[in-house]
């Protein structure tokens, strides 16, 4: 049996870093920015594992001419893509373009509001329009708050969710 010396202990073992992952993202974005001619400031952040990106401007800028939501998604689609051929792993980093996130999360509790409303009125659930798995974790997440549960069903670009309420025990 050989005995573990510090020659024989790999001096560092890799893991993945979002935090690389954020610089990977951050140096794409940049360049595309760059390349498009619109001004506009980076911030990383890692919450849970995961990186999220935000894009944002102080002042005048032509920064919302990317900022509607499918737009958002085709870039944070080819943000996730660069990091991957860069990385070689799959990347969850979260794209947002000039607050763009939370004007959808509004939208998205409006969504849920109306949905249970129609609950309440006497319907025995309520589907939402399909929508990304990531759009699918925050309805799930205002769904609970409201006191009904929900599940996705459907799938590929028909996945989407259906709120009802708490069975009875």
């Amino acid at each position: 049996m050989t005995e573990a010396t510090p020659e024989t202990i790999p001096a560092e073992v890799s893991t993945p870093d979002t935090r690389d992952d954020g610089d990977i993202a951050a140096d794409y974005l940049e360049e595309l920015l760059d390349i498009s001619d619109v001004d506009g400031d980076l911030d990383i952040e890692v919450r849970e594992s995961r990186t999220y990106i935000s894009v944002n401007s102080d002042g005048e800028s032509n920064l919302s001419k990317l900022a509607d939501g499918e737009t958002v998604d085709a870039l944070q689609h080819l943000t996730r893509l660069a990091v991957q051929a860069e990385t070689g792993e799959f990347s969850r980093l979260i794209l947002d373009i000039g607050g763009s996130r939370d004007a959808r999360r509004i939208e998205l509790v409006g969504l849920v509001d109306r949905a249970v409303t129609r609950i309440e009125e006497g319907a025995s659930s309520a589907a939402l329009p399909p929508m990304s798995s990531y759009e699918r974790k925050i309805v799930h997440d205002i769904v609970s708050e409201r006191g009904y549960v929900s599940e996705s069903e459907g799938e590929a670009r028909e996945r989407h969710t259906v709120i009802r309420p708490v069975a009875s025990a």
